[in-house]
């Protein structure tokens, strides 16, 4: 059993302009992700979302000032990016970047050797990731293409959870991975998604603005973000909730208590 604990997060970000205070934008987050669930964070443009998935995975341009992140009672901020990585944490990005020049098929064994500490069989390897691209529904041919290179949005999300079944994490964490992909697209990449989770009971922490992912991944908790903080938490019928009324309750609860 695998547990991301999150206690009283506090992170900010530099001021674009030099001469201002840097902006806060996590306000004490507390949650608890363990193997085999699903949790869902909700919530409005600008209310830090996105930061908190950035601040669990080490992004530099964050910085934590105060609260914890622990792995199975390991401090995950003592951790550099990729100790976080071989630790069994994923980040799947709501806009994944382009490497000009690294194919897809180098990357992926580069990564996978990393996270398993030796280099898989090339046999081995190559029906591995021959059986993943086709549950993905992802050409053969990519293999052989730069990673992210002139790919598509949804060619793009594809191929995070490519990597996501590859490495097997213990907690996934997915960015807005439903932002831009059409009908068929999210289909393909919620059942990539939910392989994961039966094959290897990791948890899931899904971002997302839109209650549509979660008629294919169904989450057991849903959680309301608002100003940097968890504000609301429940079941599937939360989720259902936001999608009738939106975040209005929330957000004038959240100001009128700030």
């Amino acid at each position: 059993m695998t547990t991301l604990e999150i206690k009283d997060l506090h992170a900010e970000v530099a001021n674009p302009d030099e001469s201002g205070e840097p902006i806060k934008i996590l306000n004490g987050v507390n949650l608890t992700i363990r193997s085999g669930e699903t949790h869902a964070i909700m919530g409005p443009n600008g209310s830090g979302k996105s930061t908190l998935s950035y601040a669990i995975a080490g992004h530099p341009k964050y910085t934590v000032t105060s609260g914890s992140i622990t792995l199975d009672g390991e401090d995950v901020l003592a951790m550099s990016v990729d100790e976080r990585a071989r630790a069994g944490l994923f980040l799947a990005m709501q806009y994944p970047v382009e490497v000009p020049g690294v194919s897809m098929s180098n990357f992926l064994r580069t990564a996978v050797t990393a996270v398993r500490g030796e280099a898989p069989k090339l046999r081995h390897w190559v029906k591995e990731v021959k059986e993943s691209m086709s549950e993905l529904e992802i050409d053969p041919a990519f293999a052989d293409r730069s990673v992210n290179e002139g790919f598509s949005g949804g060619e793009k999300k594809r191929h995070e959870i490519l990597q996501l079944g590859l490495l097997a994490p213990k907690i996934a964490i997915l960015d807005e991975t439903d932002s831009g992909l059409d009908v068929d697209a999210l289909r393909i990449v919620s059942e990539g998604v939910n392989r994961y989770k039966e094959r290897e009971n990791g948890g899931v922490l899904l971002i997302t603005h839109y209650t549509r992912i979660l008629r294919y991944i169904q989450p057991e908790f849903v959680h309301v973000f608002v100003g940097g903080r968890i504000v609301a938490e429940g079941g599937a019928e939360l989720a259902e909730e936001l999608d009738a009324n939106g975040y209005v309750r929330f957000t004038q609860t959240a100001t009128a208590g700030a």
